[in-house]
């Protein structure tokens, strides 16, 4: 009798335990463990897939950013197409409606236990807007009978306002969306092969996000009522997680549909996110760096400006859950300087720190991306099956953003600010 008790006592603690240490959103604030829950993490979106292919790699990698201090991980847990689907991830884990491989779900898994071990968070990624990993077009595509993507660039011909256009008739299409939520059903009830904890249990996973830069495009209705019935189907199913967009925030072109405000008032979204990519947007161009690094930081500093406010507003907290910049004289060799990346680093890094002091909605803010020991197999290729997977996505020329475990001096600005957002109250 007195084990019986013993063991439901330890039972019912542990279950307290786990239960305190999911990350809450109050009173405007990510709350962990009772306290106020700052961080500098990364992104780190192809995690799934090297389990499977290098789970060796895959523990170094961990150890690496673990050392450096970077504990939140932005991830995905959805990726939609054939070995055929061009620039995009592979192999897929869902290479037809509801057929899945074995493996990508097991990668999740190990990746998810790994993270726990080192008392890591993942912001878990469900779609993606852009083609690299399937995503909205894909599941569009299937519930057209497989018709043709109009893939952007780097196809021949690719416009990107042609892809967006196609991306956002997910929105509208109802066999497309409900696939989605059955993928989302099947991953929030996952049973973690490794740990045996049900992802709906697991304190490691931080917040559900609906997609990868998210846009209204041409079908802005649709979008704001597509996060807002997703997000309520979320929490129905789970109650212990956060949940987020992706957003992309109020980018500069009107065209995207994307409204930073609108986008996040339902109340079933907890927190904010955006993203900020001067040299992508043409305020910074790396071979005139010093006609044009002071213009980039200024609008760059007016832009986190603008998303701070409105997410003050809302009195939701915020995360800049992506930045980056490509290496001096935009050079894709993992061997070339990176003076003016580690300068816009420091910028971003000191910019949000200054805010979370006495902003309490400014929560963090992840670098994209980590490419560790990786290597493209020629500098500025497109990924194929058998390279090495880093920070840049399949669709992108390999080299462009990735942080190396070489990239020293980076390294050393990354640990410092981990260190100041730790000691942030």
């Amino acid at each position: 009798m007195k084990k019986y008790i013993y063991a439901v006592v330890i039972s019912v603690l542990q279950f307290v335990s786990n239960a305190q240490s999911f990350i809450k959103a109050e009173n405007g604030e990510l709350i962990k463990e009772g306290k106020p829950y700052h961080y500098v993490g990364t992104n780190f979106w192809y995690g799934m897939n090297l389990a499977v292919s290098d789970e060796e790699r895959l523990i170094r990698e961990l150890d690496r950013l673990n050392t450096l201090g970077v504990k939140n991980l932005r991830i995905l847990a959805g990726s939609e197409g054939s070995l055929k689907t061009p620039w995009a991830v592979q192999p897929a884990m869902q290479k037809e409606p509801g057929i899945y491989n074995e493996k990508l779900w097991e990668g999740l898994d190990f990746l998810l236990a790994e993270m726990k071990k080192r008392d890591m968070t993942a912001v878990v990624c469900l779609n993606n807007f852009w083609p690299w990993s399937g995503g909205f077009a894909q599941y569009v595509s299937w519930a057209n009978k497989n018709e043709s993507i109009p893939y952007p660039p780097p196809a021949e011909n690719g416009d990107w306002r042609t892809y967006q256009h196609y991306s956002a008739r997910f929105y509208s299409n109802k066999t497309a969306q409900k696939w989605f939520t059955n993928h989302i059903e099947k991953v929030l009830n996952r049973i973690n092969s490794v740990t045996k904890i049900p992802y709906k249990k697991d304190a490691t996973i931080m917040a559900w996000q609906l997609a990868n830069e998210p846009e209204g495009s041409n079908n802005a209705e649709d979008y704001r009522k597509w996060i807002h019935e997703t997000a309520k189907f979320i929490k129905n199913l789970d109650k212990n997680h956060l949940v987020s967009i992706g957003s992309e925030g109020n980018t500069p072109s009107p065209a995207n549909g994307t409204n930073f405000e609108k986008d996040h008032q339902s109340k079933y979204i907890d927190y904010c996110t955006f993203h900020l990519w001067v040299q992508n947007w043409g305020w910074y161009d790396p071979l005139k760096a010093k006609e044009t690094y002071d213009f980039a930081v200024e609008k760059a500093n007016n832009y986190i400006d603008e998303h701070v406010k409105i997410a003050q507003k809302l009195n939701k907290p915020i995360v800049l859950e992506e930045f980056g910049i490509s290496r001096d004289e935009n050079s894709y060799e993992s061997n070339s300087s990176v003076e003016v990346r580690d300068e816009y680093y420091k910028m971003i890094f000191e910019k949000i720190y200054s805010l979370s002091k006495t902003i309490p909605q400014v929560t963090g803010v992840n670098f994209w991306a980590w490419g560790g020991e990786g290597r493209p197999k020629t500098a500025m290729s497109i990924w194929k099956i058998g390279d090495d997977l880093i920070g840049d996505p399949p669709h992108e020329f390999q080299g462009w953003y990735s942080v190396y475990d070489t990239d020293n001096h980076t390294l050393e600005i990354i640990n410092e600010y981990v260190l100041k957002f730790n000691d942030l109250k």
